[in-house]
């Protein structure tokens, strides 16, 4: 998004991905190229702030969830401890009882 001076007149450019191609659209001169080009800058700031607060989101529910990661691990340790204990063995991912 580009606000481009020509010839002493303000022209406002959007920037559009076309496929692989990047092209400029023409958007308007003047006060309409002044006002879209806030209206954009705006836009991408609120897009800005809205990642910025999933992001802080995310690092928040996992936070939360390590406690119940490292519980869960520590469960299906002692699980298969358990279950070798018990004489099963595993084969191809899955535990069986050991014959005889």
């Amino acid at each position: 998004m580009s606000l481009e001076r020509r010839n002493g007149q303000l022209y406002y450019y959007r920037s559009v991905r076309d496929g692989q191609k990047v092209r400029k659209i023409y958007v308007g001169a003047g006060e309409t190229a002044r006002l879209s080009h806030e209206e954009d800058e705006l836009s991408k700031a609120e897009r800005k702030e809205r990642r910025e607060r999933e992001k802080e989101e995310l690092e928040r529910l996992e936070a939360l969830s390590a406690p119940l990661k490292e519980l869960s691990e520590a469960a299906e340790i002692l699980t298969h401890a358990h279950l070798i204990a018990a004489g099963y063995h595993r084969h191809k991912g899955e535990y069986r009882r050991a014959r005889g």
